[in-house]
C-alpha cells in the first residue's frame, strides 16, 4: 500500500512541483517525476533550472547515462522498467492527469493540484482511483502553508 499525498491549492501546478522538488532534494530525497505528456515534462524541466537563484537541483531524463547517479529523474514512458531499477525509498511525483501506470508498486506518491477546475477534476478522479485500490491518502492545503509562511 502506497502513501499518497495530495497538495491542493497550488497557484500553478508546474511551478509548485518545482518548489516541492527543491524541498525534497534539499532533504536528501530521491525523486522520480512522471508525466506521459512530454511537453508538460519539458516545461517542468525548464522551470526546474530556474526554481531558485541560489540552488541547483540536479535532474536528468531517464535515458541519460547519469540517471542512476542523479537524485531527480524525469520519466515520460517506460515507467515500469524505471521502477524495476528504483529503490523503495524513492518518492514519486506525478504530474500526469491520470494515475501513473503500475502505481501499486510505489510506496510514496506526491500529487500537486492547482486551482484550475480541469486540474481539480482530474485530481478528484485520481483520488478515487487510489482510494479504490486501498492506498493511504492524505490531503494538504498549500494555501494554509503559504499563509503560515507570511
Amino acid at each position: 500500500m502506497a502513501r499518497i499525498n495530495f497538495a491542493f491549492g497550488a497557484v500553478e501546478r508546474i511551478s509548485q512541483a518545482c518548489q516541492t522538488t527543491l524541498k525534497q532534494y534539499l532533504a536528501g530525497q530521491k525523486l522520480i517525476v512522471y508525466c506521459s505528456d512530454v511537453e508538460r515534462l519539458r516545461q517542468y524541466d525548464q522551470k526546474l533550472w530556474a526554481v531558485n537563484d541560489a540552488a541547483f537541483v540536479p535532474h536528468v531524463w531517464v535515458n541519460d547515462p547519469l540517471a542512476d547517479q542523479t537524485p531527480i529523474v524525469l520519466v515520460a514512458q517506460d515507467l515500469e522498467r524505471t521502477l524495476e531499477n528504483t529503490s523503495s525509498e524513492t518518492w514519486f511525483l506525478n504530474l500526469d492527469d491520470a494515475c501513473p501506470p503500475t502505481f501499486g508498486a510505489l510506496t510514496r506518491v506526491l500529487e500537486i493540484v492547482s486551482e484550475d477546475p480541469e486540474d481539480k477534476d482530474a485530481a478528484r478522479q485520481r483520488w478515487r482511483t487510489y482510494q479504490a485500490a486501498g492506498h493511504d491518502l492524505k490531503s494538504y492545503s498549500l494555501q494554509n502553508t503559504l499563509q503560515s509562511q507570511d
